[in-house]
């Protein structure tokens, strides 16, 4: 099977569900381009204490792009530069990162936003080396803006741009420092697969829905090619990281899980021989380190106290050549548990501990027999025996030859068998599109949502049925017509795979 066959039959499963390397970016500062990389609309406006400067630059593969940079309003002097990079999403626009911007310009930084491309990105497409290409680009922009001083630029990259921010570092040295806000050491299936299913727990869910269900729904995903880039891994890339490095998530992160990144960055560093790095965590913040009232699920405009004055003094210092800050004033020190990282020797992470109540699951490609291709010969399976049978008696009415079924039971797996399968990857989908921060599986009983636990009565049900009907028909084995014996036997190859198909998505388990 083709790649877009398995994309359109994941596509049908999925019900429009989430979650070539390109060349370095060629870019020589402001330029005088046409076109929009994202949904421009037109320069932001900014406070009266900064200055915005509105600035075009190629992005990866010549991409017309357009941003803006802030800074600090009155006598221009050559001051350090950091390009912002969005985190998910096809054409987010500049402003999205307005907040940040502007605390980190009144800190003394000139800070570049750009609309993010929408060309070559979407939901089930995209390339961190070419986002990494687009972060060069501007990078190259912000370094040729008067008043900048270009051996002092670096990139910031939010969530997804913690793998990209990385990616444009190892490919130029042109970037004088990397800071990565909410950033994920993991592959993105496993970090998104753990975010959904720890939104489902939060919200009471437990059993096979959210243990086997949720991650296998995610790994067909990603074997139909409806999940981008599933299984890159950032560890050789951070290793090839030589610049310094400031880490920074929020204690409340319900996106990243704030206790196995950071361990994860410092062991790639250190793998690359790279010291240079230190990590924060914020007390009432969620995954961008904005000021969070519920444990991570809403974000306010306010950004964590203390995060934008810990990056420019932290970006002033790396760039004037003297190691970061040994601690925090007023912090509290990480010195003991998986969660403290070190660096150098000396220990650099500070901050209160981050809360994860769950461990990330390892998630590997499928084997043949759990792939999309047999996924899509199930539901073939399924949508010809099920079907099969009520087409055929309504044929039979219409030409008034309609005789007694061989077993009512049949006539229940019949009609149950759809419900259940069709019904298990609607709520499924739903439950997955919902999942992260805060889930709405609807009413519990021990754990399982009402719905999830009336799909696994009528999938132990059909399983019933089957068993009753191959019991009916050996019975008459010599009375039945050859019609029905064949449909009949599609019948029961449909309750016969939907055992083993039920026991793989949770359907059959507790």
């Amino acid at each position: 099977m083709g790649r877009t066959r398995r994309s359109m039959l994941v596509a049908v499963i999925a019900a429009a569900l989430t979650v070539g390397v390109a060349g370095p970016a060629v870019a020589a500062g402001p330029s005088a381009v046409t076109g929009t990389a994202g949904a421009d609309g037109g320069p932001p406006a900014v406070p009266g204490d900064l200055k915005a400067t509105e600035v075009s630059f190629r992005g990866d593969g010549g991409l017309a792009m357009n941003g803006t940079v802030l800074a600090p309003a009155g006598a221009e002097k050559r001051r350090p530069g950091v390009v912002l990079v969005h985190g998910a999403g096809a054409g987010t626009p500049r402003t999205k990162l307005m907040g940040e911007a502007v605390e980190f310009a009144r800190r003394g930084l000139a800070v570049l936003i750009y609309d993010k491309r929408s060309e070559g990105y979407s939901l089930f497409r995209r390339s961190y080396s070419q986002l990494a290409g687009d972060a060069l680009g501007a990078l190259a922009a912000l370094r040729s803006q008067p008043g900048v001083d270009p051996s002092k630029v670096g990139v910031w990259g939010l969530s997804e741009g913690g793998w990209v921010a990385p990616m444009a570092a190892s490919r130029s040295a042109d970037v004088a420092f990397v800071v990565l806000v909410g950033a994920n050491s993991l592959q993105p299936l496993r970090q998104q697969a753990w975010a959904v299913a720890a939104g489902m727990r939060k919200a009471g869910v437990s059993g096979s829905l959210v243990d086997r269900a949720e991650p296998n729904l995610y790994r067909m995903l990603a074997d139909g090619g409806m999940f981008p880039e599933p299984y890159y891994d950032p560890a050789p890339t951070l290793a090839a990281v030589r610049q310094p490095v400031l880490g920074i998530w929020g204690v409340h992160d319900l996106l990243t899980p704030p206790r196995e990144s950071p361990p994860g960055f410092a062991a790639a560093f250190r793998d690359g021989g790279n010291r240079r790095y230190t990590f924060r965590f914020f007390a009432g913040a969620e995954h961008a380190a904005h000021l969070t009232p519920d444990g991570g699920v809403t974000r306010l405009p306010e950004l964590a106290p203390g995060y934008a004055d810990l990056v420019g003094s932290w970006v002033r210092e790396v760039t004037s050549g003297r190691p970061p800050a040994d601690r925090m004033p007023g912090s509290g020190f990480v010195t003991s548990g998986p969660e403290s990282v070190t660096s150098g020797g000396e220990p650099v992470t500070w901050g209160p501990e981050p809360v994860q109540e769950t461990a990330t699951v390892p998630l590997e490609p499928p084997v043949w027999w759990e792939s999309a291709r047999v996924q899509l010969a199930a539901l073939v399976l399924f949508a010809v025996a099920f079907a099969a049978y009520p087409v055929v008696a309504l044929v039979r009415r219409l030409r008034r030859r309609s005789g007694a079924p061989v077993s009512r039971a049949a006539r229940f797996l019949s009609a149950s068998g759809p419900v259940v399968v069709l019904g298990s990857f609607a709520y499924l989908t739903y439950m997955v599109m919902t999942g992260a921060k805060l889930a709405a599986p609807g009413p519990l009983v021990a754990g399982r949502p009402v719905i999830w636990l009336v799909l696994q009565v009528l999938a132990v049900a059909c399983v019933v049925a089957t068993a009753r009907t191959a019991r009916a028909w050996a019975r008459r084995p010599g009375s039945v017509p050859r019609g029905e014996r064949v449909r009949l036997g599609l019948l029961l190859a449909g309750g016969v795979v939907l055992v083993p198909w039920g026991l793989y998505w949770g359907l059959l388990l507790p």
